[in-house]
């Protein structure tokens, strides 16, 4: 590592030679082994990118040039090379690096991200903001194949092309987001690669029409011509000059025709081919297990199909899934490329003519589902809680305005951990409880997800079961097929003074706290409806109601309760317990837990200290 070690910051890479370059991308990568297998995190992905990264900090001026990259999973190398390389042991901790690229965290980080497709928006903002202010600068986004299938990317080419914008658009083709690719324009960059007798057709017009006259009518038919012949005719409709597919794990033709990009100006893509996990034996072979690891032995890999884990709500709804396909042929299942996140491998294996993955298009994927349930179909929607926000106007106009069947599945709502802010599921509740026909749940263990997903299968109009990642109480699920009656809370646990009204799995820490205060504990399901009834009786048979959840206080679950006991005329003291207005940090579940007192003692901290300020009031 002796030359990974002189490196803190882009301008180092300068001074080396194109055999230096080249060993430094053997450290980089052996680093990158070692650090994730430490901590965690994304490694394909990284270990792809490695020789791409060195060119662009070889041929860029960092920090005043603006490197965009798309998602962020991908620049672990960018962060080792900017000065974060003894940082990366504390990567996706609590208090430690991001998993992706951060404003706050470094000069070199100019837009953060996260979410997908959003890189070629940012470089194109940039450009003109460069442009504006009379500086030489570059922009350059740097974006995946499986994210350029987003409409965000498209609007954001089209948007530059017309506008003639100086963008270099990095298009880092390894045939896969997390799972392989979908989609017309997967096959069509891979038509660009694989295709010989294309490429000699191509090399054989382009001789042709440099000997071609140049009147007006020739230059008409030079024209038509080279746009047939031209691989990146897509590209270049759009305005783009094209240039590629160049092998993104050649160092010295990267650093070479970056270079000559950089000299011109004007949109330009360069569309490059990299091979997830290279470099790393078992992740160039399975680039899908490898996207996202948790710590692990690099030198010692376990058989790629283990055991089966322990239930999990993801796990729960994936076999939910399969048994409502088996009871009705009207079951489809719709994912935005989040199959194996979203548990429906065995879904989709099973069912494959009932099995939609979309690909990176939320938008699409709502209202496609929306047409499913218009035609008479039971679309479910499997969905990150952090992803859906990107199909809101969706689920508002063409599904809920019309109050059309489509039951979202909602994952990863809540904290998540290690992810952080960008993939924090805390607002889905506030955005679809305001939309009308919306039956919004929230189960507190695994069978209970179970029945709620049953309810909102057979509920004729829009329903979301939100749940979070990873287990709940490892309830008993069974496959009973019946419904819950709408809109009806649980007593949980009956004591005095104070109700707690749990929504989701804090239920067990609020029985935990219940226990110490002996408060009574209500299981409240249904975020809408909610259960007046319940908060009737809560209401007027305690001094104190307490509201706990795993989401945002502004406009969440609380909020629900605070409104209708107004409508019902109850005044009684209600604390909320929830994330505040702040933006979240990352940690494991339990670290965040604890650090936003969701925990039980947390929860116990804030009651004791909100009954010790009413005794001591004068």
């Amino acid at each position: 590592m002796q030359l990974l070690e002189s490196i803190h910051t882009p301008a180092d890479l300068k001074a080396l030679s194109a055999e230096q370059l080249g060993d430094l991308a053997t450290e980089l990568r052996g680093f990158l082994i070692d650090s994730v297998s430490s901590t965690g995190g994304h490694l394909a992905a990284n270990l792809g990118t490695v020789e791409l990264t060195l060119a662009l900090h070889r041929v860029l001026d960092l920090p005043d040039d603006a490197l965009i990259w798309d998602v962020g999973h991908q620049a672990y190398a960018h962060k080792i090379l900017t000065g974060r390389r003894e940082a990366m042991s504390t990567l996706r901790k609590f208090g430690g690096l991001s998993g992706f690229t951060k404003r706050d965290e470094s000069p070199y980080d100019p837009f953060g991200a996260g979410h997908s497709s959003t890189s070629i928006s940012a470089a194109l903002g940039f450009a003109k903001a460069f442009r504006m202010q009379g500086l030489p600068h570059q922009a350059v986004a740097v974006i995946g194949d499986g994210a350029m299938t987003a409409g965000q990317a498209f609007e954001a080419l089209n948007h530059a092309g017309a506008g003639r914008a100086n963008l270099l658009v990095v298009l880092n083709d390894n045939a896969m987001s997390i799972s392989p690719n979908v989609g017309a324009l997967n096959r069509h960059l891979a038509r660009l690669i694989t295709s010989r007798t294309y490429n000699r057709v191509r090399e054989g017009g382009k001789q042709l029409l440099d000997v071609l006259p140049g009147s007006q009518l020739v230059h008409r038919a030079r024209e038509q011509v080279k746009g047939m012949l031209t691989q990146g005719a897509l590209f270049e409709e759009l305005g783009f000059r094209y240039v590629g597919p160049v092998d993104g794990h050649d160092l010295d033709t990267l650093i070479e025709v970056l270079g000559n990009l950089t000299e011109q100006t004007g949109p330009r893509l360069l569309h490059v081919v990299t091979q997830k996990g290279r470099g790393y034996a078992p992740a160039e072979a399975d680039p899908v297990r490898f996207h996202g690891v948790g710590r692990f032995n690099p030198y010692k890999i376990e058989p790629a199909t283990p055991a089966k884990s322990a239930s999990t709500f993801t796990s729960a709804f994936g076999d939910w899934l399969c048994e409502a396909a088996e009871r009705n042929d009207r079951v489809v299942g719709v994912t935005p490329a989040m199959c194996e996140g979203s548990g429906m491998v065995d879904f989709s294996m099973r069912f494959p003519e009932r099995y939609y993955d979309v690909g990176i298009a939320e938008q699409h994927a709502v209202t496609f589902a929306g047409g499913l349930a218009a035609a008479g179909m039971k679309p479910v929607m499997a969905i990150y809680s952090t992803f859906l926000q990107r199909g809101y106007d969706q689920a508002v106009h063409d599904i809920a305005l019309q109050n059309l069947p489509v039951l979202f599945a909602i994952d990863r709502a809540g904290l998540v951990g290690a992810d952080g802010a960008t993939h924090a599921g805390l607002y889905d509740l506030a955005f679809l409880r305001c939309v009308p026909n919306m039956l919004l749940m929230t189960p507190s263990d695994e069978a209970e997800c179970h029945r709620m997903l049953n309810t909102g299968l057979a509920h004729e109009g829009p329903a979301a079961v939100r749940y979070p990642r990873g287990a709940g109480c490892g309830a008993m699920v069974s496959r009973a097929t019946e419904a819950l009656t709408i809109g009806q809370a649980i007593w949980r646990r009956r004591g005095q003074g104070i109700a707690i009204l749990a929504f989701g799995p804090l239920l067990h820490e609020a029985m935990k706290a219940a226990e110490a205060l002996d408060a009574s504990v209500i299981d409240m399901r249904f975020v809408k409806p909610i259960d007046r009834e319940a908060l009737r009786e809560a209401a007027t048979g305690h001094t104190q109601l307490v509201t706990i959840e795993d989401h945002a206080l502004m406009g969440g679950a609380g909020s629900a309760v605070l409104e209708a006991l107004c409508e019902e005329g109850l005044a009684v003291p209600v604390l909320r317990i929830g994330l505040p207005d702040v933006i979240t940090v990352q940690g494991t579940q339990a670290e965040l837990y604890r650090h936003y007192g969701l925990d039980a003692e947390g929860i116990l901290i804030k009651i004791r200290a909100l009954l010790a300020s009413r005794d001591t009031r004068p």
